[in-house]
């Protein structure tokens, strides 16, 4: 697991534009898959290809967004063995409060890590 606090600029500004439009739809997503009881654990894969991740939430072309945003939860991470059944336990204890950060998964040709961006204050 890549867990790694520190976003490369590059992606750092694509993202940034595109977190603005995003947000508020990650935020209820977020919180819709704690009331459901999907998992107290949301990831939003963030690619600008279709991925084999979660389900599409957000397309590029739908909001002139930078990425494609899908909606997952930790459960298929460990699934798919992106998260190591030896790294669970360490995945939880980095994992930021959901109500005040998105845990996005980024997935680019040279980047592939999980980044912690905090929701805009209302």
């Amino acid at each position: 697991m890549n867990n790694d606090p520190e976003l490369n600029g590059k992606y750092l500004g694509s993202i940034s534009q595109d977190f603005v439009i995003v947000a508020d739809t990650l935020k209820e997503a977020a919180y819709q898959i704690k009331k459901r009881c999907f998992s107290d654990y949301p990831i939003f894969p963030v690619s600008k290809i279709d991925l084999p991740i979660g389900q599409l939430l957000i397309g590029k072309l739908e909001l002139a967004t930078n990425w494609n945003y899908n909606a997952s939860y930790l459960d298929e991470f460990i699934q798919r063995e992106i998260v190591g059944e030896d790294k669970i336990e360490e995945f939880k204890a980095n994992y930021k409060d959901p109500d005040e950060f998105c845990c996005l998964f980024v997935v680019d040709d040279e980047f592939t890590r999980f980044v912690f961006i905090p929701y805009p204050e209302d």
